[in-house]
């Protein structure tokens, strides 16, 4: 019996045993994955002043928490969570309606909600369960429906309630990536490409009476990236301190537990938005490339899976997983090297955050599901 022909059978047979479905998981995925999460940890127990205290050990246990959780999501049907998709739609919709009634207020936004010993940030959370709807929206469309403009509606308020949710905490990056990543699924579900130039004319032509409506502080972030100089003790120090802590590593940097700028704290939250810069001050360009390869290898991954699954909703999950993770990546090292204004976007796996550890586990616990389950059967698309 074949590889291919036994893996089908597994993948049919909704009997199949745990250690079969184990056998099916990539193991070098999983691997991958350990070493971008001890690249966090090193570069945490740097951001700690050479202790384990107070991030890093914090990330080594979030990261077995979410590795237990995304093997044990690996092992769930992809077509059990195709029915649940919705109701986890459902979940992350009230609980950002949650965290704007009831949600802990920091930094001027209200983004957080206590769930026991967990902060929980229900924006990280929206984005998984909004591709798992619109992946569930639109696993069985034709060609044809997707060239219908009606059968687009309900999705597109799908993306816009959550977008506009997110964006009165207020979370303008958080909104956009979610946005973007919405706007990848039905990018590959066919929508056509001139409805999204349509869209991308509307945002154009909006996008000044947007910048009216942006808070002090989100107008501030913008200014301050066309000129940081402008105010290098208020808003432009972020990003000089991040310029200068780059500039400064070379091509093998300065050595670990050796960064003057992250140890003589003159480079801000270092161990979230800016720990990009941190790595790259102690371990020059070489380690900083290192890292961007080690995070490209994850994206190649993310969309290899999306190539060889042969049912819709699977692709439509590694597309927006993918997408989802490639932004965050790039918006988080634009950021740090001035190219985007600062948005307060962490780098996956190795920021230190909670919430941002779960989803991402989460989003590749299902991302295995997919590849474990790439032949399952779902039904003939409708016309």
């Amino acid at each position: 019996m074949s590889v291919t022909y036994e893996r089908r059978l597994l993948t049919r047979d909704r009997g199949a045993g745990l250690l079969q479905k184990l056998w099916l998981i990539p193991w070098s995925f999983v691997l991958l994955l350990c070493a971008v999460a001890a690249v966090g940890y090193v570069a945490l127990y740097s951001a700690g002043g050479g202790s384990p205290e107070p991030y890093a050990a914090k990330h080594a246990l979030r990261f077995g928490f979410g590795l237990v959780l995304m093997l044990s999501i690996a092992l769930v049907d992809i077509r059990l969570i195709a029915r649940l998709a919705w109701l986890g739609y459902a979940a992350g919709i009230a609980l950002l309606v949650l965290v704007l009634l009831h949600g802990n207020v920091g930094k001027g936004a209200q983004r957080w909600i206590d769930i026991g010993p967990l902060q929980l940030q229900p924006s990280e959370l929206m984005k998984i369960m909004l591709v798992l709807g619109l992946a569930a929206w639109f696993q069985r469309a034709s060609w044809e429906r997707m060239g219908n403009v009606l059968f687009l509606l309900p999705p597109a308020l799908m993306v816009l309630l959550p977008v506009g949710l997110i964006l009165k905490q207020p979370n303008l990056g958080t909104a956009l990536i979610t946005g973007m990543v919405g706007a990848a699924v039905f990018f590959a579900a066919g929508t056509r490409w001139w409805k999204f130039a349509l869209i991308g004319a509307g945002v154009a032509v909006a996008a000044p009476i947007a910048y009216d409506h942006l808070h002090d502080y989100q107008r501030a972030r913008i200014t301050t990236f066309l000129d940081p100089e402008s105010d290098p003790l208020g808003a432009g120090y972020n990003i000089i301190q991040s310029k200068i802590a780059l500039g400064s590593g070379g091509l093998w940097g300065k050595g670990f537990l050796q960064g003057t700028q992250g140890h003589l704290n003159f480079l801000p939250e270092k161990q979230t938005d800016f720990i990009f810069t941190m790595i790259a001050e102690e371990f020059g360009l070489v380690g900083a490339l290192t890292v961007l390869g080690l995070l490209s290898l994850v994206l190649m991954f993310c969309f290899a899976v999306a190539l060889r699954c042969r049912h819709q909703f699977g692709r439509l999950i590694a597309v927006g997983l993918g997408t989802n993770f490639f932004l965050y990546v790039f918006v988080n090292v634009a950021m740090v090297t001035g190219s985007i204004p600062v948005g307060g976007v962490p780098l996956p796996l190795i920021s230190h955050g909670g919430s941002a550890m779960l989803t991402t586990m989460l989003g590749f616990g299902l991302l295995l599901s997919v590849y474990v389950h790439r032949d399952a059967e779902f039904g003939a698309a409708q016309d």
